[in-house]
């Protein structure tokens, strides 16, 4: 499905061609994993800048917790957020993983600290719309402050996905007193902060559900194929 998925997409842009889908353009889901231990990482971070209020992109700064043995540990660090990188890792063949990293789409990976290779796959992904795959995802928010989530799928799906919440805060600077990057004082932005499996959806039916959501983070619905496939569809609201 993936290589299909690819192929397509290769496909058009070598023929000029617009692939035939829904009017409505998802944003892009770029993954940056990033660490505050790690030396090479302060470039990426600070690319995020000009990545995090792009409506056309929504990126994500998941901060791993493998750097924290070198002296320092990083206060937004989360293993769930190591073990979806090395998922990524497993899935290209490759048995060790690095940062700063970023996943743009669910299928490419780059060097995040490169502005030329981030921005150029960006651009790809801009234009990656396949028709069987195209999803409409929309958020609002009801009278009682419960996030209603809706997605369609006109042609269904040919493999299952799996919605998913995140929230994230906006920014935060941390100072950083040991490891590689001791006496740096970096600005983090878009930190995500929790990740959460809501429901998995075949797209043969419409998806709803409600969900109560607590506190002013920003929320973020990414419909992903299983297994961590490509990114169908995401949606934020800050």
């Amino acid at each position: 499905m993936r290589l299909v998925f690819r192929l397509r997409v290769l496909l058009c842009a070598i023929l000029g061609l617009a692939t035939p889908a829904a009017a409505q353009h998802s944003p892009v889901l770029v993954e940056l994993y990033t660490s505050q231990g790690c030396a090479a990482c302060p470039p990426a971070d600070k690319l995020m800048e000009s990545l995090a209020d792009r409506d056309d992109v929504v990126a994500l700064a998941l901060h791993v917790d493998y750097w924290d043995y070198i002296g320092w540990t990083d206060s937004f660090g989360q293993t769930p957020f190591s073990e979806r990188q090395k998922r990524y890792a497993q899935l290209k063949g490759r048995a060790s993983v690095y940062t700063p990293q970023m996943i743009i789409g669910g299928i490419d990976e780059v060097k995040g600290s490169s502005r030329a290779q981030v921005m150029g796959t960006i651009a790809t992904h801009l234009g990656m719309i396949v028709s069987e795959n195209a999803v409409r995802l929309m958020l609002s928010y009801d009278d009682g402050a419960a996030l209603e989530i809706e997605a369609f799928a006109d042609d269904g799906l040919a493999y299952a996905a799996d919605i998913k919440l995140v929230r994230y805060k906006d920014a935060e600077k941390v100072d950083i007193y040991a490891g590689e990057n001791s006496g740096r004082s970096v600005t983090y932005r878009n930190i995500v902060t929790s990740w959460e499996r809501l429901d998995s959806w075949d797209g043969q039916q419409p998806f709803r559900q409600s969900v109560r959501i607590e506190g002013d983070e920003a929320v973020v619905v990414i419909v992903q194929e299983q297994g961590q496939g490509p990114v169908l569809a995401v949606a934020r609201r800050r």
